[in-house]
């Protein structure tokens, strides 16, 4: 990254992009960036809450009061709490920035605990703009469209997370309710070639289905850390 300039460049482009490569590179302005703005299909408003349920498993996004600044960037942090038959499996903190003139919403990285019998085992999948070659990467658009194709994630041989939006309009029935237009994203990732996951939006509220996670609840409480 050149400091001098104003603007972010997103990884290394190899080569000259077609309409059919996932977009790596991402120029915005860098004043634009940090944790103001509203992406209707990714909310980020502090103590918005979302719980998720796939039988007895159990995952909760909580959007934190706290920021921290990455790779120059005043973030959003949102705690993702993964419990497994009851235990804590997983403690992501995911860092998230808002460009302010397209609400769009850039992954900045996570901090990752996974636990093992109650206690901390290992930070697999943990990475950081900035950091060991990483670089950020679009987790949704302002105005997300069909056929769009972009990388959410650029940390090489740690997440490299990449999504295509397939459809605008498919409807989702949860225990939290029926949600007409979602977005229907496709995610790849080149890590593990030939899996496929899948993840729906809802506008006003954000992911509503994430595979077999369907959304249970969601709504604001009162004292975000």
């Amino acid at each position: 990254m050149r400091r001098a300039l104003p603007v972010l460049c997103l990884a290394v482009l190899l080569g000259a992009q077609t309409a059919k490569d996932w977009q790596s590179v991402f120029p915005v302005n860098k004043k634009s960036l940090g944790v103001q703005g509203a992406n209707p299909y990714f909310p980020l408003t502090p103590g918005y809450q979302l719980s998720y349920r796939d039988g007895k498993d159990t995952d909760t996004l909580t959007v934190l009061a706290a920021t921290r600044v990455i790779d120059g960037v005043e973030c959003r942090i949102v705690e993702d709490r993964e419990m497994k038959n009851g235990l804590l499996v997983e403690l992501t903190r995911d860092y998230y920035a808002i460009d302010s003139a397209t609400n769009d919403v850039y992954y900045m990285g996570e901090d990752v605990d996974v636990y093992k019998n109650g206690t901390v085992a290992g930070h697999e999948g943990a990475w950081l703009s900035g950091v060991k070659g990483a670089s950020f990467g679009l987790m949704m658009p302002g105005k997300p469209r069909e056929g769009q194709r972009f990388y959410q994630e650029q940390a090489p041989g740690v997440g490299m997370d990449r999504v295509e939006i397939v459809s605008e309009t498919e409807t989702v029935v949860t225990p939290a309710g029926t949600f007409r237009n979602c977005i229907h994203a496709a995610e790849t990732t080149p890590l593990e070639k030939g899996v496929t996951g899948h993840k729906w939006y809802a506008a006003g509220i954000g992911p509503v289905k994430d595979a077999g996670f369907v959304l249970a609840k969601y709504g604001s409480i009162s004292q975000p850390k």
